[in-house]
C-alpha cells in the first residue's frame, strides 16, 4: 500500500470516528444536530490554529482566509462526491442551496 492510500485510509478513518461520535451525541444523548455541527466546526477551527500556530500563537487574517478556502475547498468536494453517490443509486440530486435553520456560532458574551 502506498504512502498515499495509508493516508487517504487514516484521513477516512478519523472521520469516520467523528461522524460516529456526532451521531452518538444526537442519536444517545439527545443533542440538537445544529449545535453538534456548529461545535465540531468550532473544534476544528480551534485545532486548525493549533496546527498552524501552536498553543501560543493564532491566525492572522491571511491565516483564517487560507484555513476557510481549505475548508470551502473540501466542502465543495463532499457535495460532488454526495451527488455522484445519489446518482450511482438511480436518483435525481437535488441541491439545497440554503441551510435550514440556524448555524450560527455561538456569540461572545460580556458576561
Amino acid at each position: 500500500m502506498s504512502d498515499e492510500q495509508k493516508q487517504i485510509d487514516a484521513h477516512n478513518k478519523a472521520t469516520e470516528r467523528f461522524i460516529e461520535l456526532a451521531n452518538q451525541m444526537a442519536n444517545d444523548e439527545g443533542q440538537d444536530i445544529k449545535m453538534i455541527s456548529a461545535a465540531l466546526m468550532a473544534a476544528s477551527g480551534v485545532y486548525a490554529t493549533f496546527m498552524a500556530a501552536g498553543n501560543q500563537g493564532f491566525l492572522a487574517p491571511q491565516g483564517v482566509e487560507r484555513v476557510a478556502q481549505v475548508y470551502k475547498n473540501n466542502l465543495g468536494y463532499i457535495q460532488e462526491r454526495k451527488k455522484q453517490e445519489l446518482e450511482a443509486q438511480g436518483l435525481e440530486p437535488k441541491p439545497m442551496g440554503e441551510v435550514s435553520g440556524s448555524a450560527d456560532a455561538p456569540k461572545p458574551t460580556d458576561a
